[in-house]
């Protein structure tokens, strides 16, 4: 059933809930995939089709915020990043290019937040329309990445995490995903208290997870960009 994630959901909504006492109700749940191998082979393949039709269809965008990108003359057009994926692999996530490029300058990994400074006019533009993520359907199409599971993340906020919720390794049982149910109800994971509730809800996913509750997370997740909603 998706009692947690309604009860996870309440929380993100007003705020008053104890995060210890999520981790608490979550302690009782048996964390087990929802997905049979047979779904999960289904499941990769719907990502690799709609991922190269995806590709074709919006390389016209794809040159667009390229040239964008390039009239600002101020660093390279795509951004690289290792993050931890599919049994604990790491690989180089592609985003367009949204933040100046000394805007980790102390070398210390830093979370992005809403009305973040270190964006560029541009990339203020593409996060807020979610533009920055379509290279991310090359992630996807190679395999690295699927349309929904929980976003991949760097590993050292990975350690960070850990150090308070040893779970975070049942993760690594799923492809991490364009979105999820905690990228449209958690927002930024700009605290570790939100990582620590993104967390929840996305081991929440990988217990409850199907094909049909896919296709609910990615109908609303076009439904919110559509609609102009800020996630």
């Amino acid at each position: 059933d998706l009692v947690f994630t309604y009860r996870v959901r309440q929380y993100v909504q007003n705020k008053s809930a104890d995060i210890i006492m999520i981790q608490q109700i979550y302690a009782d749940m048996v964390i087990k995939d929802g997905m049979s191998r047979t779904e999960r082979i289904l499941k990769r393949t719907i990502d690799f089709i709609l991922s190269l039709i995806g590709l074709v269809i919006l390389s016209p965008v794809f040159l667009l915020v390229y040239i964008l990108l390039k009239k600002q003359n101020d660093g390279p057009v795509v951004f690289r990043q290792e993050r931890i994926g599919y049994r604990g692999k790491p690989f180089f996530i592609l985003k367009f290019r949204t933040m100046r490029t000394d805007s980790e300058e102390n070398g210390t990994p830093q979370l992005a937040c809403k009305g973040d400074d270190r964006l560029t006019p541009v990339g203020k533009f593409l996060r807020e329309h979610h533009l920055d993520e379509l290279p991310q359907l090359l992630n996807v199409f190679m395999g690295e990445m699927s349309f929904v599971g929980p976003r991949p993340e760097r590993q050292y906020f990975i350690d960070r995490i850990m150090e308070v919720n040893p779970d975070y390794e049942y993760i690594y049982l799923m492809r991490p995903g364009l979105t999820s149910m905690a990228t449209i109800y958690n927002g930024y994971t700009d605290t570790m208290e939100k990582m620590l509730i993104r967390l929840q809800m996305d081991l929440d996913y990988l217990k409850n997870r199907s094909l049909w509750l896919d296709a609910k997370i990615v109908f609303t997740t076009v439904r919110f960009i559509v609609y102009g909603k800020k996630f």
